[in-house]
């Protein structure tokens, strides 16, 4: 019976501390810091605190404390009462975090027509861009639905219907809302599932390869599934129409 108790505890414990890390890594990909995640969990697990008690319990110094504390209030995160002439800290209800993302994108909002002007104005011709991982391919995707042009596409093995199942279902449907088309080419023998938006041509003698590579407007993307996928996109009319005219011979030639 002690030995099962122990075993319970110890169970316990791993799911307190697997969730605990879960916690600070979303903290961290909302951009806070290390000070700020440990002052703030601090706050949210133990109430009011004063600023000494809070840097003990987080494990930093009082300076960096005070520091991190007026950050947290300036992001609406903390807040604090005053007793006497001490001042007790404590975190806003976790809620609090929604509404502080929401506050970051109405501000993004609120400057990107200004951005996305300058951005057009100043792109160098021929520019490359790498990606790594799946939310780097993700990335790569939305490119292609937002620059709203038909999409001609060589070398899949169906990888990302694979890899991406449900990103795949809503890029498909990007696809409808753009009214993109996308004409892919295929080595005989693949099957693919047959949806509005595509239309298959098949080659003979063709390998299997892990480089998928997708024409657009403008732009030459190519993806590489392998273990972490990687992509690149080329931004450069001449190579764009130099690829489109490659894949439109290759097209003429494949069987339908």
């Amino acid at each position: 019976m002690q030995r099962f108790c122990k075993i319970s505890r110890q169970i316990q414990e791993s799911g307190v501390i697997m969730t605990k890390e879960r916690i600070v890594k979303t903290l961290e990909k909302l951009g806070f810091s290390p000070n700020e995640i440990k002052v703030y969990l601090t706050l949210n697990d133990y109430g009011s605190l004063k600023a000494g008690r809070i840097a003990k319990l987080a494990k930093i110094d009082r300076s960096s404390c005070y520091n991190t504390l007026k950050l947290l209030l300036e992001k609406g995160l903390a807040s604090y009462v005053l007793i006497g002439k001490v001042k007790w800290f404590q975190a806003t209800g976790p809620k609090r975090l929604l509404e502080y993302i929401k506050e970051q994108e109405e501000d993004v909002l609120g400057i990107l027509p200004e951005l996305q002007e300058r951005h057009s104005s100043s792109k160098i011709e021929g520019q490359v861009r790498l990606f790594k991982s799946i939310k780097g391919v993700k990335a790569i995707f939305l490119d292609i639905a937002r620059t709203r042009k038909d999409n001609f596409v060589f070398g899949s093995e169906g990888q990302f219907s694979e890899k991406m199942p449900e990103f795949a279902l809503q890029f498909d449907r990007l696809k409808k809302e753009n009214k993109i088309k996308t004409k892919l080419i295929i080595r005989k023998g693949r099957k693919e599932l047959d949806n509005k938006t595509t239309t298959y041509r098949y080659l003979d003698n063709v390998e299997e390869s892990p480089a998928v590579t997708n024409i657009y407007g403008d732009k030459i993307a190519i993806i590489i599934w392998i273990d972490e996928p990687e992509g690149i996109i080329i931004e450069n009319k001449a190579a764009a129409k130099a690829y489109k005219s490659y894949f439109d011979i290759l097209w003429k030639n494949a069987k339908k």
